[in-house]
This record gives C-alpha cells, sequence and structure tokens, in this order.
C-alpha cells in the first residue's frame, strides 16, 4: 500500500531548510532552559516572524532522549467539528524530515467511537498543528527515527466533551514517555476579529489585553478547568486554542483525582504582536508555557 503523506512545508515559515534550521537554532539558543521531566506545552502558531521567538520558550524545555511519542492537540479553524478528528495520512512531510504519525495509538483512539477523520485537503489547510511540526522535528532532530507523533483537531467542544476527551487523553499523559503539545494563541484583539474588549483602568488597549490574557493564564497555571471555562465564558477572550487548553486541563484533572502523579504548570513567556492603542488597530498575543510533573 502506498504511503499517504501529508505535506506542511507551508507558507507560514522560510520554506529552505537551511534557513529555517537556522532560525529555529537561533530561537532555541536565545531560550533559557528552565524545566525538567515536561509532561505537555503550550505553544503559539501564528507565522514565525511573530511568534517563533515565543515558542522557543517552550520547545527548549524538552528533553529528547525521554520522548516515545507526541501529541499535537490543535484547534480546527477552517471546518467545523463538534468532537475531534484524526488525519487520514501516514506521515507529514516537513523541510526538516517527514514525521510518522502512530497508528496504533489512533486505532486506540478509534476505537472509543469519539474520532473522526480529516480529509487529506483540511490536514493540510490548518496551520495549528502544522505550525508545531518544525519545532518537534528540531527538538527532536538526535531521535527522529524513535518516535512518532498524534495528531488530533480539536473542534468546537462543549463543557462536558472537553471533560470526556481528557478522560480519554488522561492514560496517555500518565506516561512519562509521551509528551503533548497544545497548540494556542491567545487574545485575537481588534474590528478585524470583532472582539474590542477594554478596561481603561488598565491604561492602554495593549495593557488591557494582557491583564485579560493572563487572567486567563493564572487558572491555566492553577490547573484549574473550571475557572478557566468560566473566565471565557464571562469575557469571551478569542483564545483560539482554548478547547485544547481544556482538554489538557480535564486530563490532569482525572488524573489528580486518580491520585496520579501531581503536575504544576508555568508560562514562560508572553508577547504581543504590536501595541493595540486605538480601536482601529489589531493584534494577536502569543504565549509559551510546560506542564511539569512535581
Amino acid at each position: 500500500m502506498t504511503t499517504r503523506i501529508a505535506s506542511h512545508a507551508g507558507s507560514w515559515y522560510v520554506s529552505s531548510r537551511e534557513d529555517l534550521d537556522r532560525q529555529l537554532v537561533g530561537w532555541l539558543n536565545n531560550a533559557q532552559k528552565v524545566g525538567n521531566q515536561i509532561r505537555a506545552i503550550i505553544s503559539p502558531h501564528a507565522g514565525y516572524s511573530y511568534c517563533g521567538s515565543s515558542a522557543a520558550h517552550a520547545y527548549r524545555q524538552i528533553e529528547h532522549e525521554n520522548i516515545k511519542r507526541i501529541f499535537i492537540l490543535g484547534p480546527s479553524h477552517h471546518v467545523y467539528l463538534p468532537g475531534c478528528a484524526l488525519s487520514s495520512v501516514q506521515k507529514y512531510e516537513t523541510p526538516l524530515y517527514s514525521l510518522t504519525i502512530d497508528q496504533a495509538i489512533y486505532a486506540e483512539l478509534k476505537q472509543t467511537n469519539k474520532f473522526t477523520s480529516m480529509t487529506k485537503q483540511v490536514d493540510e489547510d490548518e496551520h495549528s498543528i502544522e505550525m508545531q511540526l518544525p519545532y518537534i522535528a528540531k527538538v527532536m532532530e538526535k531521535c527522529k527515527d524513535k518516535f512518532t507523533i498524534v495528531p488530533v483537531l480539536v473542534g468546537g467542544l462543549d463543557r462536558d466533551a472537553e471533560k470526556l476527551y481528557g478522560e480519554i487523553f488522561s492514560s496517555y499523559l500518565a506516561d512519562p514517555q509521551n509528551l503533548f503539545v497544545i497548540s494556542s494563541d491567545f487574545c485575537h484583539w481588534g474590528q478585524r476579529f470583532k472582539y474590542t474588549y477594554f478596561d481603561e483602568k488598565y491604561g492602554e488597549i495593549y495593557k488591557s489585553i494582557e491583564h485579560l490574557d493572563k487572567m486567563g493564564m493564572k487558572f491555566i497555571e492553577e490547573l484549574d478547568a473550571t475557572k478557566f471555562h468560566k473566565y471565557l465564558k464571562q469575557y469571551g477572550n478569542t483564545i483560539c486554542g482554548r478547547h485544547p487548553i481544556g482538554v489538557l486541563l480535564n486530563a490532569v484533572e482525572a488524573l489528580q483525582n486518580q491520585s496520579q502523579p501531581k503536575f504544576t504548570f508555568k508560562f514562560l513567556d508572553y508577547k504581543q504582536s504590536s501595541k493595540c492603542k486605538h480601536q482601529r488597530d489589531s493584534s494577536v498575543s502569543y504565549a509559551a508555557g510546560v506542564l511539569e510533573n512535581v
């Protein structure tokens, strides 16, 4: 049978292998190593010219020799999904090297009857997963033939669905040989995003945005799925990866309810694409953080 491959050598970063490698190495070298026993990261997924340096703070913490499998949970930007979907191909092609999808894990997930399949076109069009691939390939380069990936496209889940998928993924999160990459940008502010929340007491617009983002980031650091959900409902912050984040928080909660190993989460970097000062301005926020075993 011919191996089906999805090309993810996209236009959101430089296409030259040498230039891309040079960029990734530079950003990773500029990020400080602060974490150990990393179990999951939150990483942005905009063009690398905007968020590549921010993502490096999370990817710098990954210890490649301990990882056999990387789950990538990215939000769906182009198609509506009430649940989660799996890729229909066997490999993802990147400018650095191809990444193999773990078909055994896919088979286990399909047995739950809670996952559908992406078409190849949907797969290749979705940048939330795509933007994590070069960084994964780079930090795992020394053992590139010894790990697999498990890409999952996460749809518009309600609270119960986030809990359901969190419980499904909790058994995989419990395995220290698995790493979860949660793909998310934070606030998309401006009229073009149809979101212009502004609290004047924090100063200029960009300072209000930062306060809003960091309020949500605090609940993530507390690993509190309920507070994070209530925060989103109250403020409507346009965090595009809110559902993958919700799945991760519920997976952690499921493990902690079973007295499994304890976790802590810490954000390492926060940036905005521009500093909004007027209603005509717009920006996207980027944050990078890590989930560790205590």
